[in-house]
Protein backbone atom coordinates (compact mmCIF):
# COMPACT_ATOMS: atom_id res chain seq x y z
CA UNK A 1 0.00 0.00 0.00
CA UNK A 2 1.88 3.64 -0.68
CA UNK A 3 0.93 6.92 0.99
CA UNK A 4 -2.43 8.00 -1.36
CA UNK A 5 -4.13 4.22 -0.69
CA UNK A 6 -3.34 4.78 3.09
CA UNK A 7 -5.74 7.86 2.62
CA UNK A 8 -8.19 5.69 0.42
CA UNK A 9 -7.12 7.92 -2.84
CA UNK A 10 -5.84 5.45 -5.80
CA UNK A 11 -2.92 6.83 -7.71
CA UNK A 12 -3.22 7.14 -11.71
CA UNK A 13 -1.12 7.15 -14.51
CA UNK A 14 -0.62 10.70 -15.63
CA UNK A 15 0.76 10.46 -19.19
CA UNK A 16 -0.99 13.65 -19.98
CA UNK A 17 2.20 15.67 -19.34
CA UNK A 18 2.70 17.99 -16.28
CA UNK A 19 -0.98 18.56 -15.78
CA UNK A 20 -1.63 20.40 -12.09
CA UNK A 21 -4.66 18.48 -11.65
CA UNK A 22 -2.84 15.35 -11.96
CA UNK A 23 -0.56 16.49 -9.57
CA UNK A 24 1.64 18.16 -12.04
CA UNK A 25 5.67 15.93 -12.93
CA UNK A 26 7.07 13.12 -10.97
CA UNK A 27 10.70 14.60 -9.47
CA UNK A 28 13.57 12.47 -9.50
CA UNK A 29 15.09 11.18 -6.09
CA UNK A 30 17.80 13.61 -6.46
CA UNK A 31 15.24 16.38 -5.91
CA UNK A 32 13.84 14.31 -3.16
CA UNK A 33 16.43 13.64 -1.30
CA UNK A 34 17.75 17.66 -1.81
CA UNK A 35 14.28 18.53 -0.10
CA UNK A 36 14.23 16.15 2.44
CA UNK A 37 17.95 17.47 3.79
CA UNK A 38 16.72 20.64 3.55
CA UNK A 39 13.45 19.82 5.63
CA UNK A 40 15.77 19.38 8.74
CA UNK A 41 16.81 23.24 9.19
CA UNK A 42 16.15 26.35 9.40
CA UNK A 43 17.54 28.83 7.19
CA UNK A 44 16.78 33.20 6.79
CA UNK A 45 14.78 33.29 3.63
CA UNK A 46 16.07 36.35 1.94
CA UNK A 47 19.21 35.35 2.12
CA UNK A 48 17.97 31.59 0.73
CA UNK A 49 16.41 33.38 -2.25
CA UNK A 50 19.73 35.53 -2.44
CA UNK A 51 21.93 32.51 -3.05
CA UNK A 52 19.06 31.34 -5.75
CA UNK A 53 19.38 34.11 -7.44
CA UNK A 54 22.95 33.56 -7.97
CA UNK A 55 22.23 30.04 -9.33
CA UNK A 56 19.11 31.49 -11.44
CA UNK A 57 20.75 34.00 -13.06
CA UNK A 58 23.70 32.20 -14.34
CA UNK A 59 21.16 29.74 -15.89
CA UNK A 60 18.83 32.24 -17.17
CA UNK A 61 21.15 34.89 -18.15
CA UNK A 62 18.95 37.85 -16.17
CA UNK A 63 20.64 39.98 -13.70
CA UNK A 64 18.49 38.26 -10.64
CA UNK A 65 16.02 35.22 -10.13
CA UNK A 66 13.78 33.96 -7.42
CA UNK A 67 11.99 30.83 -6.57
CA UNK A 68 8.26 31.12 -6.44
CA UNK A 69 5.08 29.47 -5.28
CA UNK A 70 4.49 28.11 -8.57
CA UNK A 71 4.25 30.16 -12.07
CA UNK A 72 0.70 31.80 -11.89
CA UNK A 73 2.23 33.53 -8.55
CA UNK A 74 5.12 34.44 -10.17
CA UNK A 75 3.28 36.44 -12.34
CA UNK A 76 1.49 37.98 -9.28
CA UNK A 77 4.72 38.97 -7.51
CA UNK A 78 6.01 40.69 -11.22
CA UNK A 79 3.19 42.80 -11.48
CA UNK A 80 3.34 43.46 -8.15
CA UNK A 81 6.51 44.52 -8.72
CA UNK A 82 5.60 46.41 -11.56
CA UNK A 83 3.09 48.71 -9.57
CA UNK A 84 5.58 49.45 -6.71
CA UNK A 85 9.35 49.24 -7.19
CA UNK A 86 10.41 50.14 -4.05
CA UNK A 87 7.59 51.81 -2.70
CA UNK A 88 6.41 50.32 0.68
CA UNK A 89 3.51 52.50 0.78
CA UNK A 90 2.13 50.95 -2.56
CA UNK A 91 2.77 47.22 -1.46
CA UNK A 92 1.12 48.00 1.66
CA UNK A 93 -2.11 48.51 -0.29
CA UNK A 94 -2.06 45.48 -2.76
CA UNK A 95 -4.69 44.85 -4.13
CA UNK A 96 -6.09 48.29 -4.00
CA UNK A 97 -4.34 50.40 -6.44
CA UNK A 98 -7.00 53.64 -6.64
CA UNK A 99 -5.02 56.43 -7.59
CA UNK A 100 -2.30 54.84 -8.38
CA UNK A 101 -1.03 53.32 -12.16
CA UNK A 102 -1.62 49.79 -12.71
CA UNK A 103 -2.92 48.98 -15.74
CA UNK A 104 -1.52 46.04 -17.61
CA UNK A 105 -1.35 45.97 -21.66
CA UNK A 106 -2.04 42.49 -23.40
CA UNK A 107 -2.61 41.23 -26.52
CA UNK A 108 -6.41 40.40 -26.82
CA UNK A 109 -5.63 37.18 -28.24
CA UNK A 110 -3.30 36.28 -25.48
CA UNK A 111 -5.43 36.94 -22.19
CA UNK A 112 -6.52 33.51 -20.59
CA UNK A 113 -7.82 32.41 -17.53
CA UNK A 114 -4.23 32.48 -16.42
CA UNK A 115 -4.21 36.02 -16.19
CA UNK A 116 -6.07 36.02 -13.37
CA UNK A 117 -2.45 36.21 -11.42
CA UNK A 118 -2.22 39.62 -13.12
CA UNK A 119 -5.57 41.12 -11.70
CA UNK A 120 -4.65 39.60 -8.16
CA UNK A 121 -1.91 42.03 -7.28
CA UNK A 122 -4.85 44.41 -8.23
CA UNK A 123 -4.06 45.11 -12.02
CA UNK A 124 -6.45 46.09 -14.85
CA UNK A 125 -5.69 44.40 -17.71
CA UNK A 126 -6.36 46.26 -20.71
CA UNK A 127 -6.45 44.48 -24.28
CA UNK A 128 -5.10 45.40 -27.04
CA UNK A 129 -6.93 44.59 -31.03
CA UNK A 130 -10.26 43.60 -31.09
CA UNK A 131 -11.37 39.62 -31.13
CA UNK A 132 -11.56 38.94 -34.92
CA UNK A 133 -12.00 40.73 -38.06
CA UNK A 134 -14.53 38.50 -40.09
CA UNK A 135 -18.41 37.51 -38.67
CA UNK A 136 -16.82 33.80 -38.26
CA UNK A 137 -16.83 33.67 -34.43
CA UNK A 138 -13.97 31.67 -33.81
CA UNK A 139 -11.42 33.55 -35.50
CA UNK A 140 -9.21 35.00 -33.57
CA UNK A 141 -6.94 38.11 -35.07
CA UNK A 142 -3.54 38.53 -33.54
CA UNK A 143 -2.99 42.07 -32.35
CA UNK A 144 -1.26 44.50 -34.22
CA UNK A 145 1.82 46.63 -32.50
CA UNK A 146 0.25 49.84 -33.23
CA UNK A 147 -2.73 48.70 -31.77
CA UNK A 148 -0.60 47.59 -28.47
CA UNK A 149 0.58 51.26 -28.76
CA UNK A 150 -2.32 52.84 -28.62
CA UNK A 151 -3.37 51.41 -25.33
CA UNK A 152 -0.55 52.88 -23.61
CA UNK A 153 -1.47 55.59 -21.01
CA UNK A 154 0.08 57.47 -17.88
CA UNK A 155 -1.81 54.49 -15.97
CA UNK A 156 0.37 51.83 -17.52
CA UNK A 157 2.61 49.38 -15.81
CA UNK A 158 3.78 47.20 -18.24
CA UNK A 159 3.06 45.15 -21.13
CA UNK A 160 2.80 41.21 -20.67
CA UNK A 161 2.94 38.78 -23.32
CA UNK A 162 2.51 34.68 -23.40
CA UNK A 163 4.56 33.83 -26.50
CA UNK A 164 4.16 30.88 -28.78
CA UNK A 165 6.57 29.90 -31.73
CA UNK A 166 4.95 32.58 -34.31
CA UNK A 167 3.46 35.14 -31.81
CA UNK A 168 2.02 38.12 -33.41
CA UNK A 169 3.24 40.94 -32.64
CA UNK A 170 6.79 39.54 -33.10
CA UNK A 171 8.10 39.47 -28.76
CA UNK A 172 11.07 41.11 -30.45
CA UNK A 173 8.18 44.46 -31.89
CA UNK A 174 6.91 44.53 -28.55
CA UNK A 175 9.64 44.85 -25.95
CA UNK A 176 11.01 47.90 -28.29
CA UNK A 177 7.93 49.41 -28.20
CA UNK A 178 7.54 48.73 -24.91
CA UNK A 179 10.85 49.98 -23.51
CA UNK A 180 10.95 53.06 -26.03
CA UNK A 181 7.93 53.89 -23.58
CA UNK A 182 10.27 53.30 -20.41
CA UNK A 183 7.67 50.35 -19.94
CA UNK A 184 8.75 46.55 -18.57
CA UNK A 185 7.36 43.46 -20.07
CA UNK A 186 6.25 40.01 -18.40
CA UNK A 187 6.25 36.89 -19.94
CA UNK A 188 4.70 33.84 -18.88
CA UNK A 189 6.52 31.57 -20.01
CA UNK A 190 5.37 28.81 -17.65
CA UNK A 191 5.31 26.15 -20.27
CA UNK A 192 8.07 26.60 -22.26
CA UNK A 193 11.01 24.35 -21.34
CA UNK A 194 12.25 22.54 -22.62
CA UNK A 195 13.28 23.67 -24.88
CA UNK A 196 16.52 24.08 -22.40
CA UNK A 197 16.85 27.19 -24.97
CA UNK A 198 14.14 29.01 -23.41
CA UNK A 199 15.87 29.41 -19.94
CA UNK A 200 17.81 32.44 -21.16
CA UNK A 201 16.13 32.88 -24.81
CA UNK A 202 13.09 35.73 -23.82
CA UNK A 203 16.01 37.31 -21.46
CA UNK A 204 18.76 37.59 -24.69
CA UNK A 205 15.68 39.23 -26.34
CA UNK A 206 15.63 42.05 -23.53
CA UNK A 207 12.52 41.09 -21.38
CA UNK A 208 12.61 42.57 -17.49
CA UNK A 209 10.17 39.64 -16.16
CA UNK A 210 10.10 36.26 -17.00
CA UNK A 211 7.91 33.28 -15.39
CA UNK A 212 8.87 29.80 -16.19
CA UNK A 213 7.22 26.71 -14.04
CA UNK A 214 9.78 24.64 -11.97
CA UNK A 215 7.28 21.92 -11.68
CA UNK A 216 6.49 20.74 -15.28
CA UNK A 217 9.56 20.36 -17.91
CA UNK A 218 12.18 21.48 -15.04
CA UNK A 219 10.74 18.22 -13.12
CA UNK A 220 11.50 20.43 -9.85
CA UNK A 221 8.79 20.46 -7.32
CA UNK A 222 5.30 21.25 -8.53
CA UNK A 223 4.53 24.39 -6.48
CA UNK A 224 7.67 25.82 -7.66
CA UNK A 225 8.61 28.78 -10.47
CA UNK A 226 11.54 30.52 -11.65
CA UNK A 227 10.78 34.70 -11.56
CA UNK A 228 13.88 36.48 -13.40
CA UNK A 229 14.72 39.55 -14.74
CA UNK A 230 16.24 42.86 -13.71
CA UNK A 231 17.25 43.22 -10.46
CA UNK A 232 15.01 45.72 -9.25
CA UNK A 233 12.10 44.18 -10.29
CA UNK A 234 12.94 41.05 -8.74
CA UNK A 235 14.20 42.50 -5.43
CA UNK A 236 10.70 44.40 -4.96
CA UNK A 237 8.79 40.95 -5.90
CA UNK A 238 10.90 38.72 -3.49
CA UNK A 239 10.21 42.30 -0.58
CA UNK A 240 6.48 41.61 -1.01
CA UNK A 241 6.32 37.71 -0.15
CA UNK A 242 9.12 37.88 2.70
CA UNK A 243 7.35 37.51 6.08
CA UNK A 244 8.85 40.48 8.01
CA UNK A 245 6.62 40.53 11.38
CA UNK A 246 8.33 40.91 14.08
CA UNK A 247 11.25 42.17 12.40
CA UNK A 248 12.97 45.32 13.46
CA UNK A 249 13.39 47.41 10.55
CA UNK A 250 16.58 49.25 12.30
CA UNK A 251 18.37 45.93 12.84
CA UNK A 252 16.74 43.57 9.36
CA UNK A 253 20.24 43.21 7.08
CA UNK A 254 18.64 41.82 3.97
CA UNK A 255 20.89 40.79 1.27
CA UNK A 256 21.62 44.23 -0.26
CA UNK A 257 22.22 42.37 -3.77
CA UNK A 258 18.74 41.82 -3.83
CA UNK A 259 17.24 44.06 -1.40
CA UNK A 260 18.92 48.18 -1.07
CA UNK A 261 17.74 48.72 1.88
CA UNK A 262 18.26 52.10 1.75
CA UNK A 263 15.99 52.83 -0.84
CA UNK A 264 12.95 51.60 1.79
CA UNK A 265 11.22 53.71 3.90
CA UNK A 266 10.40 51.08 6.00
CA UNK A 267 9.15 46.97 5.84
CA UNK A 268 5.95 46.15 3.96
CA UNK A 269 3.80 44.64 6.19
CA UNK A 270 2.66 40.70 4.69
CA UNK A 271 2.82 41.95 1.33
CA UNK A 272 0.39 40.71 -1.64
CA UNK A 273 3.07 37.92 -2.16
CA UNK A 274 2.23 36.56 1.40
CA UNK A 275 -0.33 34.23 0.50
CA UNK A 276 1.76 32.54 -1.80
CA UNK A 277 4.97 31.77 0.45
CA UNK A 278 7.71 29.26 -0.88
CA UNK A 279 9.13 27.13 1.71
CA UNK A 280 13.00 26.38 2.12
CA UNK A 281 12.46 22.89 0.25
CA UNK A 282 10.90 23.70 -2.58
CA UNK A 283 13.70 26.90 -2.95
CA UNK A 284 16.46 23.78 -2.57
CA UNK A 285 13.90 21.38 -4.48
CA UNK A 286 13.92 23.60 -7.90
CA UNK A 287 17.71 24.95 -7.29
CA UNK A 288 18.82 20.90 -7.49
CA UNK A 289 16.57 20.65 -10.83
CA UNK A 290 17.59 23.44 -12.21
CA UNK A 291 21.12 22.78 -11.59
CA UNK A 292 21.11 19.10 -13.27
CA UNK A 293 18.80 20.13 -16.00
CA UNK A 294 21.02 20.55 -18.71
CA UNK A 295 21.28 19.21 -22.48
CA UNK A 296 23.17 15.79 -21.54
CA UNK A 297 20.51 15.32 -18.84
CA UNK A 298 17.53 15.93 -21.13
CA UNK A 299 19.24 13.97 -24.13
CA UNK A 300 19.37 11.34 -21.24
CA UNK A 301 15.45 11.48 -20.17
CA UNK A 302 14.30 11.62 -23.77
CA UNK A 303 16.50 8.76 -24.10
CA UNK A 304 15.00 6.33 -21.70
CA UNK A 305 11.26 7.38 -23.24
CA UNK A 306 11.62 6.65 -26.51
CA UNK A 307 11.49 2.87 -26.22
CA UNK A 308 8.78 2.99 -24.40
CA UNK A 309 6.49 5.32 -26.36
CA UNK A 310 7.95 3.11 -29.12
CA UNK A 311 6.43 -0.11 -27.56
CA UNK A 312 3.00 1.39 -26.69
CA UNK A 313 2.89 2.74 -30.06
CA UNK A 314 3.98 -1.27 -31.12
CA UNK A 315 0.71 -2.43 -28.93
CA UNK A 316 -1.83 -0.16 -31.13
CA UNK A 317 -0.55 0.26 -34.28
CA UNK A 318 -2.81 -2.55 -35.88
CA UNK A 319 -5.75 -1.32 -34.04
CA UNK A 320 -8.66 -0.51 -37.31
CA UNK A 321 -9.18 3.43 -37.43
CA UNK A 322 -5.91 4.33 -35.46
CA UNK A 323 -3.39 5.85 -36.34
CA UNK A 324 -0.59 6.08 -34.07
CA UNK A 325 2.33 8.28 -34.81
CA UNK A 326 5.75 9.47 -32.58
CA UNK A 327 6.24 12.89 -32.02
CA UNK A 328 10.06 13.50 -30.86
CA UNK A 329 11.98 16.58 -31.62
CA UNK A 330 14.60 16.23 -28.72
CA UNK A 331 15.44 19.95 -28.64
CA UNK A 332 12.33 20.76 -27.89
CA UNK A 333 10.26 18.17 -25.92
CA UNK A 334 10.11 14.82 -24.34
CA UNK A 335 9.14 12.20 -26.93
CA UNK A 336 5.10 11.98 -27.51
CA UNK A 337 2.55 9.57 -29.19
CA UNK A 338 -0.29 11.00 -31.20
CA UNK A 339 -3.38 8.91 -31.48
CA UNK A 340 -5.48 9.89 -34.22
CA UNK A 341 -8.91 8.00 -34.27
CA UNK A 342 -11.55 7.14 -36.99
CA UNK A 343 -14.67 6.66 -35.52
CA UNK A 344 -16.40 5.57 -38.54
CA UNK A 345 -13.44 2.49 -38.61
CA UNK A 346 -12.83 2.08 -35.09
CA UNK A 347 -16.40 2.78 -34.13
CA UNK A 348 -15.28 4.76 -31.26
CA UNK A 349 -14.19 8.45 -30.33
CA UNK A 350 -11.49 9.68 -28.99
CA UNK A 351 -13.33 10.94 -26.31
CA UNK A 352 -15.05 7.41 -25.72
CA UNK A 353 -11.05 6.47 -25.39
CA UNK A 354 -10.47 9.04 -23.02
CA UNK A 355 -13.40 8.36 -20.78
CA UNK A 356 -12.91 4.71 -21.00
CA UNK A 357 -8.89 4.49 -20.14
CA UNK A 358 -10.32 6.49 -17.01
CA UNK A 359 -12.31 4.32 -15.88
CA UNK A 360 -9.88 1.29 -15.50
CA UNK A 361 -7.56 0.43 -12.73
CA UNK A 362 -5.10 2.16 -12.76
CA UNK A 363 -6.99 5.18 -14.63
CA UNK A 364 -5.28 6.64 -17.61
CA UNK A 365 -4.97 9.94 -18.44
CA UNK A 366 -3.83 11.56 -21.76
CA UNK A 367 -3.42 14.94 -22.91
CA UNK A 368 -6.79 16.14 -24.44
CA UNK A 369 -6.43 19.07 -26.13
CA UNK A 370 -7.32 18.34 -29.54
CA UNK A 371 -10.05 15.81 -28.71
CA UNK A 372 -13.01 17.35 -30.13
CA UNK A 373 -10.81 16.51 -33.36
CA UNK A 374 -10.29 13.08 -32.56
CA UNK A 375 -6.45 13.29 -31.59
CA UNK A 376 -5.48 11.83 -28.50
CA UNK A 377 -1.35 12.81 -27.32
CA UNK A 378 0.52 11.00 -25.13
CA UNK A 379 2.80 12.09 -23.01
CA UNK A 380 6.43 10.68 -21.71
CA UNK A 381 7.52 12.93 -18.99
CA UNK A 382 6.09 11.50 -16.26
CA UNK A 383 6.96 7.74 -18.68
CA UNK A 384 9.89 6.40 -17.04
CA UNK A 385 9.08 2.52 -16.48
CA UNK A 386 8.73 -0.61 -18.39
CA UNK A 387 6.07 -1.69 -16.49
CA UNK A 388 3.94 1.28 -16.57
CA UNK A 389 4.48 1.84 -20.58
CA UNK A 390 3.03 -1.95 -21.10
CA UNK A 391 -0.21 -0.92 -18.70
CA UNK A 392 -0.45 1.96 -20.56
CA UNK A 393 -0.37 -0.45 -23.52
CA UNK A 394 -2.79 -2.31 -23.09
CA UNK A 395 -5.12 -0.49 -21.30
CA UNK A 396 -5.25 1.30 -24.56
CA UNK A 397 -5.28 -1.54 -26.92
CA UNK A 398 -8.70 -2.58 -24.79
CA UNK A 399 -9.80 0.96 -24.75
CA UNK A 400 -10.01 0.73 -28.59
CA UNK A 401 -11.00 -2.50 -29.10
CA UNK A 402 -13.35 -3.95 -26.71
Amino acid sequence: MNIYEAYGIKPVINVAGAMTRYGGTIVGQKVLDAMEEAARYSVPMDHLQAAASRIIAARTRAEAGIVTCGASHALTLATAACICGWDVARMNRLPHTKGMPNEVIMPLHHISGYDHAIEAAGARIIPAGVFNDTPEPFTVRPADRWELESCITEHTVAIAFAPLPGSQPPLEQVIELAHRHSLPVIIDAAPRVPPITNLHEYIDMGADLVAISGGKGIRGPQASAILCGRKELIGSALLQMLDLAGERFADWNPPSELIPKDKLRGKPLHGIGRSGKVTKEAIIGLLTALESFDEEEFATLCATRLPLVVSIRDQVADIEGIEAQLCMDEEEYYPMLQLKIDPKVNGRSALDVARRLKQMEPAIYLEESQIEQDILYLDSLNLDQDETAAIVGAHLRIAMTD
